[in-house]
């Protein structure tokens, strides 16, 4: 297998991921310098999942119009200008409206990667090569929250975006010296009303969950938000229906196997956005501890999770995806509500372990699941899976952010007072009850399902699926 163009693309996702971590671990500084509250600032986490959310859905169509390799660099470049965008906010309608672009820029980065990838990787291939992908990726939320947490701790917050320049600029050199060059195809019309459809559907929801509670913003402004997204996401599926080329293709959900794997990891991912909001906050609010204390202790999930990428492959080829899923879902939703009971006397020791083990679990279980979109699909289909798994992905987590705060909010409104250790458990039962329900899910699944792709045992269904290759092979 070759392994230079996972890792080139694999910086896409390093950038994103440490992003991810190092804002959270920064949001109590962030919140003081810009007169707003940590909660309130959830606002920023959404505001950036929203764009994705808005803007994946045409990633596929971009990458065949003006080619992959054109707008991957592209992306980089706006998520680059986002950055510095962040660093020089001074308010929280800024920082919200500098989120939002990086998030376009991300929009773009990683699913045409992944599309890359899928496109130029046999299938019996895919597992270890999604694996390669996200081991650089894996390091951003390695080192993203001792660096942030230093960073802010001794230095200010502002810096932490300034990361994304130097990375950004490799990435763009590492592309244009090493990727192949795609050339652009003969692409149909952009559907535009499919485009705002499902644009207004997915920001609607996770922007109304979001505020809907929120002091910053009166809570019917949450309640039409949401209204207008669930009519959008209602018109969308009418309108899918009729389109000729509409821009996500409902069909594929016919697919069990891809219909599970889409489902079930949005179903689990909501509980995982709310991991890395919630423990930054709990051990600085509820534990008392400084930006830098509260990321080396989380960074370690981040070593869990490099570590079993290189015995992931494995795994699926001796068990299947079935089973592995199945279990890794509830083992994994386990380790979340076992940080519901968390407290300052709990030896660090302990939670070190634990959350080691949760990196681990929750590794395999995204390789897995990222393959196995793409187990049952053509090659003619990969453009139109990528952005309908990818916008699961991050509506997924933007609803994770969006459900972590509204049950602190919730909370806090019920006891009447500021956030107490207490509110952060309660959040961490519920979200993990979110994340085992991923489970059922996969239990629908044939037993057989994904063999192609893992290789394990022998496909027991007369169906032969042709491995996804690059379109010059």
């Amino acid at each position: 297998m070759n392994r230079t163009i996972p890792l080139i693309l694999a910086v896409a996702l390093f950038m994103e991921n440490m992003d991810s971590t190092v804002i959270a671990t920064s949001l109590p500084a962030i919140a003081i310098d810009i007169h707003t509250s940590p909660i309130a600032l959830k606002l920023a986490l959404t505001a950036y999942l929203v764009s994705l959310a808005i803007f994946i859905p045409i990633s596929g169509w971009m990458a065949d119009r003006f080619g992959a390799k054109t707008i991957f660099r592209a992306a980089i470049a706006v998520f680059i200008a986002g950055s510095v965008a962040c660093a020089l906010s001074g308010s929280l309608p800024a920082f919200v409206v500098a989120r939002f672009l990086q998030g376009i820029g991300g929009a773009m980065m990683t699913p045409v990667g992944r599309l890359v990838l899928v496109r130029a990787t046999p299938k019996s291939e895919l597992v270890a090569a999604m694996s390669w992908l996200t081991v650089p990726a894996l390091v951003g939320p390695l080192v993203g929250p001792p660096i942030g947490g230093f960073i802010t701790t001794y230095f200010t917050w502002h810096w932490i975006f300034l990361i994304n320049v130097p990375i950004g600029l490799i990435g763009i050199w590492l592309a244009t010296r090493f990727l192949p060059e795609t050339e652009a195809t003969e692409t149909p019309p952009l559907d535009f009303v499919g485009f705002v459809l499902s644009g207004l559907a997915a920001s609607g929801v996770v922007f109304g969950l979001s505020v809907v509670s929120l002091p910053y913003l009166p809570p019917a402004t949450g309640f039409i938000t949401i209204a207008v997204g669930l009519l959008s996401g209602a018109l969308y599926l009418m309108h899918g229906r009729r389109a000729k080329n509409p821009l996500l293709a409902l069909e594929l959900f016919r697919n069990q196997v891809f219909r599970s794997s889409v489902l079930g990891g949005s179903l689990f991912r909501i509980g995982i956005g709310a991991v890395p909001f919630l423990l930054p906050l709990m051990f600085q609010i509820g534990f008392g501890l400084t930006p830098f204390q509260s990321g080396m202790i989380t960074f370690v999930s981040a070593i869990g999770a490099i570590g079993m990428k290189f015995v992931t492959a494995l795994i699926f080829r001796v068990v299947g995806f079935r089973r592995v899923l199945i279990v890794g879902s509830l083992v994994a939703a386990a380790s979340i509500a076992i940080y519901g009971l968390f407290t300052p006397e709990t030896p660090y020791a302990l939670m070190l372990a634990i959350l080691l083990v949760g990196g681990f679990i929750r590794s395999m279980f995204f390789t897995g699941v990222n393959a196995l979109s793409y187990a049952e699909v053509s090659a003619e289909d990969t453009s139109k899976a990528t952005p309908i798994t990818a916008v699961f992905q991050q509506l997924s987590i933007a609803l994770g952010v969006a459900l972590a705060g509204g049950i602190l909010e919730v909370s806090t409104s019920i006891h009447g007072g500021p956030l107490t250790l207490r509110d952060f458990h309660t959040a961490f039962f519920i979200v993990a009850a979110v994340s085992a329900a991923a489970s059922l899910s996969f239990m629908r699944m044939a037993p057989d399902a994904g063999n192609a792709v893992s290789g394990h045992g022998r496909l027991t269904t007369p169906k032969t699926l042709e491995p996804v290759r690059s379109p010059g092979e």
